[in-house]
C-alpha cells in the first residue's frame, strides 16, 4: 500500500468509462510502487520454482517476475483490474486467474512461493479470512515452499482536516485529462487503519510540462472523489501465530524499508 508518493507520469489514452478511470486510479496510487521487487526477485530466485501472486491488481509485481525469467500465476479478484491484467499478460508467463484469494482452488500443489504483496492480506477482513487464505495458500504449496506476507510497519497517523500537512500528491496525465490523487487522513484504530484520500480529475491543456503541480491552473475541475481503505491492524507475531494453526513455519521476517515516499513493510515468512 502506498501511503506516500510523487509521480508526474503521463498515460498514452483517454479513459472511456469508470472502469477505465478504476484502472488508472490503480496505477497511479500501487503500479508505481517499486520498493519491495528485489525482495520479490531475490525470493523467486532463490526459490525455483512457479509463482503465485495474491492481490496482482493489474499485474505489478507478476509482470516484473515473469519478465525476470520466472513462471507466475497471478491472482486477482476485482474483475475491472483482471481484464487489466490479463491484457498485459498476453505476452509474458503469466497466467492470469480471477479468484477469491480466501476461496481459491487451483488444481495443482507446485508453487514454490506465495507473494502477498502491498500489504493484501490485511484487506481480507479479519483472522477467519486470513485463516481461509493461509490454508488455501498452504494447499497449494509444494513441500517446502515458501508463503511472503507484506504488513505495514509503523505509520503515523494525520489528518489534514486538523491542519496536518498532507504528503505531495501523485498525478498523471491522459491526454487532456489530469489525475491526481493524495493522502488526506490515516487514522489508526483499535482493529483497524483507515487511508482516506483525495482524488481529482481535472481539465488540462496539452503540453504542460509539470502538470502534478500547476494542474490546478491549466483547466476546471472535473470531479472531486473520496476514496476510503480500511486495513486490518495485524503484527507479525500475530499473522506468525494464525500461520502456524493452519500448519506453516514461521521464518525470521525480512523488511522493506521505508523510503522518502513510501512506508515501510514487514514481510513475514511462512515455510510449508
Amino acid at each position: 500500500m502506498v501511503v506516500s508518493a510523487r509521480s508526474d507520469r503521463e498515460g498514452s489514452r483517454a479513459p472511456m468509462s469508470a472502469a477505465g478511470q478504476e484502472v488508472i486510479w490503480h496505477d497511479l496510487e500501487c503500479g508505481s510502487y517499486s520498493a519491495d521487487l528485489a525482495l520479490w526477485r531475490e525470493l523467486a530466485g532463490r526459490c525455483a520454482g512457479p509463482v503465485l501472486d495474491i492481490g496482482a491488481g493489474t499485474g505489478r509485481v507478476a509482470l516484473d517476475l515473469a519478465r525476470a525469467g520466472h513462471s507466475v500465476t497471478a491472482l486477482e479478484l476485482d474483475p475491472v483490474l483482471f481484464a487489466a491484467l490479463e491484457e498485459r499478460a498476453a505476452e509474458v508467463e503469466v497466467e492470469p486467474v480471477c479468484a477469491d484469494a480466501r476461496s481459491f482452488d487451483l488444481k495443482r500443489r507446485d508453487f514454490a512461493l506465495c507473494l502477498v504483496p502491498m500489504q493484501t492480506i490485511q484487506l481480507l477482513g479479519g483472522r477467519a479470512q486470513r485463516m481461509a487464505f493461509l490454508a488455501r495458500a498452504h494447499a497449494h504449496l509444494r513441500p517446502g515452499g515458501l508463503i511472503a506476507c507484506a504488513i505495514l510497519s509503523t505509520l503515523e497517523p494525520f489528518d489534514c482536516a486538523l491542519g496536518d500537512v498532507a504528503p505531495a500528491p501523485e498525478s498523471v496525465r491522459v491526454q487532456e485529462t489530469l489525475y491526481l490523487s493524495r493522502p488526506t487522513r490515516v487514522a489508526v484504530l483499535r482493529s483497524s487503519v483507515l487511508i482516506e484520500r483525495e482524488r481529482l480529475i481535472l481539465a488540462c491543456g496539452l503540453g504542460t510540462a509539470s502538470a502534478g503541480r500547476t494542474g490546478a491552473r491549466e483547466g476546471g475541475e472535473r470531479a472531486r472523489l473520496r476514496d476510503v481503505i480500511e486495513l486490518d491492524r495485524v503484527s507479525a507475531t500475530l499473522l506468525e501465530s494464525e500461520a502456524a494453526q493452519a500448519g506453516l513455519s514461521p521464518e525470521p521476517a525480512r523488511e522493506v524499508v521505508p523510503t522518502e515516499d513510501h512506508v515501510g513493510s514487514v514481510v513475514v515468512m511462512l515455510r510449508g
